[in-house]
């Protein structure tokens, strides 16, 4: 079984090329640093505590990366790992491993993910959502007194 899931911050922009033809396809590469989980506190060595994963996305997958990602976005990805190679214009063979997408998704909340890039807006620019109050010292937010009959859950 070949099934990867990993879940980072893409380090850059997507690059989104398509494909020449009567039936051009979208293909977008980006890469994703994903923290390692037990990386060593002293980092004094200057080890690295990230991988950076190279990620392409081909059809809707990828119109959506071009669409929605953007640098410093956390999201989640499953896919498969795809290995290749090619000869370099100097003769000398270059081995390659990305993840094919399957599946992406966002792993923290625009309000997050905007705040991160020191901005309020949704990825279209608007404002027009509004800002939840603050989390109690539990992690939950308080729910305002007097909508308990509003809410689907009561």
């Amino acid at each position: 079984m070949n099934k990867v899931i990993l879940m980072g911050r893409l380090t850059r922009d997507p690059e989104v090329r398509y494909s020449q033809g009567d039936n051009s396809l979208a293909i977008a590469r980006y890469t994703l640093a994903v923290d390692r989980r037990f990386a060593k506190s002293n980092n004094a060595n200057g080890e690295q505590t990230a991988d950076f994963i190279s990620c392409v996305a081909f059809g809707k997958a990828a119109e959506f990366a071009e669409k929605y990602l953007r640098q410093g976005i956390k999201i989640a990805i499953t896919g498969r790992i795809q290995t290749g190679s090619y000869t370099n214009r100097d003769g000398v063979k270059v081995y390659t491993t990305e993840v094919v997408i399957e599946e992406q998704e966002f792993a923290e909340s625009k309000n997050s993910s905007s705040n991160a890039n020191a901005g309020g807006a949704d990825f279209a620019g608007n404002n027009s959502r509004p800002v939840p109050s603050a989390a109690s010292g539990d992690g939950f937010m308080s729910i305002p007194e007097g909508i308990e009959d509003e809410l689907p859950f009561a």
